[in-house]
């Protein structure tokens, strides 16, 4: 089982969505946070004293799947948050080690 997670421009969420229904992805978790890349380096002030930075606003989206899930679910994301420019965001696939249903106990797949 693997944990799909991405930060996303705000504004590319209804497109990722459209994708990841195309492919009947389900379990999906969207949290508004903010952050900082690549995209504000050269925005850091140079005067020590001033050490302020602005940050941008994501959305992060959380996926668990199966195993055999796992590329259609990064490249619906991809798909759908895909503009070329800086700061398109950014796709994470980790291993998950174990997953319980706290309702039922179900364990592994079946608690997906």
């Amino acid at each position: 089982m693997k944990r799909v997670e991405a930060y996303i421009q705000p504004f590319m969420l209804q497109r990722v969505l459209r994708e990841l229904r195309e492919i009947h992805a389900h379990g999906l978790t969207i949290c508004d946070v903010r952050g900082f890349g690549r995209e504000k380096d050269e925005s850091y002030p140079h005067d020590s004293a001033d050490y302020a930075v602005d940050f941008t606003p994501k959305v992060k989206l959380e996926i668990l799947c199966q195993d055999g899930q796992v590329e259609a679910v990064v490249e619906a994301i991809i798909k759908g948050a895909h503009s070329g420019r800086r700061g398109d965001g950014k796709v994470f696939v980790t291993d998950v080690q174990r997953i319980v249903s706290v309702r039922n106990r179900e364990t592994g797949d079946a608690a997906i």
